[in-house]
């Protein structure tokens, strides 16, 4: 009796957010994306401090997956010019330091990446707010928002390189 109502429960579930899919405009459906990628980040620290070595593989896996094969993939270079460059080297850092933090066990680099797209879900909410009455203005914002990421993630590598250069 219990396994019907959470099968219904489940199906339920399933059809909200199938028509949330279907109903939701192109930067919608990014924002979808970034919620799963933190979601996954989430179970996969909790899984981490259980010492559930599985469960962490599947959900670091899980996020690798969203952004690469999801964000990363509906990426378009030749449109998106210098930004989507930038969001592609962003999504790149990510999944390598997902694998990374994976085989280190590195709960901090989950939680650097989580606050990584945390940052920028809210700067594509911000652009899909903003997009409807000032598409060049959020556009911008979230043009600022991904070149300085990029710049601190590249200036944190080049002293990353010196300390392990300097060891």
């Amino acid at each position: 009796m219990f396994g019907m109502k959470k099968s219904g429960v489940n199906a339920y579930a399933s059809v909200g957010l199938e028509t949330g899919v279907v109903d939701a405009s192109p930067l919608k459906l990014i924002v979808m994306l970034y919620d799963g990628a933190i979601t996954a980040c989430i179970h996969a620290k909790q899984a981490m401090a259980q010492h559930d070595i599985a469960k962490k593989g599947q959900y670091l896996t899980q996020a690798v997956t969203i952004v690469d094969s999801g964000l990363r993939a509906c990426l378009d270079k030749r449109a998106g010019g210098d930004i989507a460059q930038k969001l592609d080297e962003l999504y790149q850092y990510m999944t390598r330091s997902l694998m990374e933090a994976s085989v280190r066990q590195d709960v901090k680099k989950v939680q650097e990446i989580q606050q990584l797209l945390m940052e920028l879900k809210g700067a594509w909410e911000a652009l899909e707010k903003t997009a409807i009455t000032r598409p060049a203005q959020a556009d911008m914002a979230l043009s600022q928002m991904v070149a300085q990421k990029t710049h601190e993630l590249k200036h944190m590598g080049q002293a990353s390189r010196l300390a392990t250069a300097g060891a």
